[in-house]
């Protein structure tokens, strides 16, 4: 059997950093499951150098593979730059879906009372980002600023579609939504598809909201899982306010998502849903769990049973070092990087035989 290729895409300062960390944890020696790994230098400094070119190829490679683990990367502020490399991977990739599930951390206390998983499955692609836009004079002298964004029925189809799929395997309910009573014609055609979609699954439990109603009602909502169907920008920023409702950021990873005619995923790239952290860059002092969770989620989407084995001791490993005390500054202990890695390192193998005990029913 030929091994399955992830295309790793090295980033900037801390984000290089803690990618170094997930792949020393899927190195075969620690998982018993063998991974060819194809490896493209995305760093600004490259990226300046092909004018791009290096991004476009971690793009083609990723639609050969299917897999992709992405460092977090610098975006120029500067207009004319190079830009974010993750619109382009996005685009080449046909990346629609992009998913963050926040969870529990065994031993920390979030600050509002959750406690079941919470999935933000937003576009990947449109709405307010990549939006035209531009400033004019008006006759009166004041200035006014326009902007001209865009959604597609198929990408509204796609997140509705795929957030009900999301929910059936978590057993979790859908809920929440865009603003679709001020904006019928633009914000709807996403409610519409998840009505669509909810008629098609019908033994998922559908608890519509407007997005105003979905960020208050969190706070009382917490105690079931939830699956949450958003626009882009409103997905990004409910998917930080979800994340840190559960005491951190850097406790999930973040999944961009292709999706077949059927829906389902054809090419999958993970990251962190956190950026470069320029001042923890050097320090050893970087949470480095939301990249090894990435990894994780790559194996999971391989069809193969011992991938899902690793897959699942990699979770587990990483949750039981928090839940013994191995914790980095920023969940209020005093492992550094490295020693974090070196303890899920040190649980994977138990953890693999545990789960391989199960055989198919893994």
């Amino acid at each position: 059997m030929t091994k399955p290729t992830i295309v790793v895409m090295e980033g900037d300062q801390t984000g290089q950093e803690l990618l170094e960390q997930a792949l020393r944890v899927l190195a075969p020696e620690v998982t018993g499951f063998e991974l060819a790994l194809s490896r493209f230098d995305l760093s600004l400094e490259n990226r300046r150098k092909t004018n791009n070119q290096v991004v476009f190829e971690a793009a083609q490679a990723m639609r050969e593979s299917g897999l992709g683990l992405k460092a977090a990367t610098i975006t120029p502020e500067e207009k004319g730059d190079v830009g974010s490399p993750n619109a382009i991977l996005r685009k080449e990739i046909n990346g629609t879906v992009i998913v963050r599930t926040g969870r529990r951390i065994p031993g920390i206390a979030p600050p509002v009372g959750v406690y079941s998983p919470i999935s933000v499955v937003r576009m990947a692609v449109d709405d307010a980002y990549g939006a035209k836009e531009w400033r004019e004079t008006a006759d009166n002298g004041d200035e006014i600023a326009f902007r001209t964004e865009k959604i597609s029925r198929s990408v509204c189809r796609g997140v509705a579609k795929y957030a009900f799929q999301h929910a059936r395997r978590l057993h979790a309910k859908v809920f929440g939504g865009p603003k679709f009573t001020v904006s019928p014609v633009y914000e709807g055609m996403l409610k519409e598809e998840m009505d669509a979609a909810a008629e098609e699954y019908p033994d998922v439990a559908y608890e519509p909201q407007l997005i105003d109603a979905t960020y208050a009602l969190l706070l009382v909502k917490a105690g079931e899982p939830l699956v949450i169907p958003a626009l882009n920008r409103d997905g990004d920023c409910l998917s930080d306010l979800v994340l840190q409702m559960f005491g951190s950021i850097a406790g999930s990873e973040s999944m961009l998502l292709a999706l077949d005619d059927d829906f389902r995923p054809q090419v999958v790239m993970a990251e962190a849903p956190h950026g470069t952290a320029p001042s923890l860059f050097g320090k050893n002092i970087a949470n480095p769990m939301a990249m090894i969770l990435a990894g994780a989620a790559l194996l999971g989407y391989i069809d193969d049973k011992d991938a899902h084995i690793a897959s699942r001791a990699i979770y587990e490993s990483t949750l039981e070092a928090i839940i013994e005390g191995c914790r980095t500054s920023d969940l209020g202990g005093s492992a550094s990087t490295t020693e974090f890695t070196d303890e899920v390192i040190r649980r994977v193998g138990t953890k693999r035989e545990v789960w391989s005990t199960f055989g198919d029913n893994v």
